[in-house]
């Protein structure tokens, strides 16, 4: 996975995209009632504010309402998300990433666990496609 040069977010700014990408959009107003421990109106629109500066978020104007919405949809942020959790938690490391969920047998189903040795094995396919 390549690395982007893309502005990091803070934790609250985390909590506020998870408020947008689960909404589609909102208002300030909605996004404050959505997060834990909310900050005031201010700050709510401060944080918004920095995040559309930053690229995440655009707005438009409804009557005297701004509604926010991601830039990007949720798919095409996943793999930075993913990376930003793999290096503070695992390392950087996306076997014990996966060791570590697998450590919980019960969570996945057998479907779900031959799925994923079928992912494993067309990698490998790709990878040796390709080469390596």
């Amino acid at each position: 996975m390549g690395k982007r040069s893309e502005p990091k977010l803070s934790g609250r700014e985390r909590q506020i995209m998870d408020v947008i990408y689960a909404k589609g959009q909102a208002s300030a107003l909605e996004v404050m009632a959505e997060l834990p421990d909310p900050p005031g109106k201010t700050a709510v629109r401060t944080f918004l504010r920095i995040l559309e500066e930053k690229g995440h978020l655009i707005h438009e104007q409804v009557g005297q309402t701004y509604l926010f919405r991601a830039v990007r949809p949720r798919e095409a942020a996943g793999p930075s998300a993913l990376r930003r959790v793999l290096d503070v938690f695992f390392g950087g490391s996306l076997e014990q990433a996966v060791a570590a969920h697998l450590g919980d047998t019960e969570e996945l189903s057998d479907t779900e666990l031959k799925r994923l040795v079928g992912i494993i094995q067309q990698a490998r396919k790709s990878r040796k496609g390709a080469g390596s």
